[in-house]
């Protein structure tokens, strides 16, 4: 059964997408903080809800994933654009997705089936990417805040920005290994 509680998450992650970059765009951080937060934790919550409940779905496989990437890509460019995240890194982030997008699509396109399942490096650039949004967010709300401190911006930046480009090698380098037809 494809309607069960860990796809209702997802799909309500979904939705949370366009109000969270609304919130940004109206630099109203503290709603897009509570907003990105609930989001976060449905993430960890759909997951959890379908192992515990065994009610893990083809349908859930693929719409757990582009969740996060919507949200995830609305976050880096809102925030990007607002200037309350460094281009480069944005365009790292998304780059990172197109390139996972484009591999599968052709995959597809030539007949080879992919299994989507996260690996290990790509659970913990989500959880890096996660909190860099998270932080990000935080900072934009305490009290005599306006942006993380430089010294711990340039950590968090260069570590996300790191930790996504071995995922994206570590996918290019799966996608390039996978079993291929050839012509006879």
């Amino acid at each position: 059964m494809a309607i069960n509680l860990p796809n209702i998450l997802t799909v309500i992650r979904i939705l949370l997408v366009p109000l969270f970059v609304i919130y940004l765009q109206k630099n109203m951080f503290m709603p897009a903080l509570i907003v990105f937060t609930a989001a976060g934790i449905s993430d960890g919550l759909d997951g959890l809800f379908a192992r515990y409940l065994n009610q893990k779905t083809t349908l859930g496989a693929h719409l757990d994933p582009l969740a996060d990437k919507l949200l995830l890509a609305s976050a880096f460019v809102t925030l990007s654009i607002i200037q309350c995240i460094p281009d480069w890194l944005t365009v790292i982030v998304i780059s990172r997705d197109v390139l996972i997008m484009l591999g599968i699509g052709v995959c597809i396109m030539i007949g080879i089936k992919v299994e989507i399942k996260p690996s290990f490096v790509s659970k913990c650039t989500t959880v890096a990417q996660l909190l860099t949004v998270f932080l990000v967010l935080l900072y934009r709300v305490l009290p005599g805040s306006d942006t993380i401190p430089d010294t711990y911006a340039g950590f968090l930046y260069v570590t996300t920005a790191c930790l996504t480009i071995i995922s994206g090698l570590h996918y290019t380098y799966k996608g390039l290994n996978i079993p291929q037809k050839t012509d006879e």
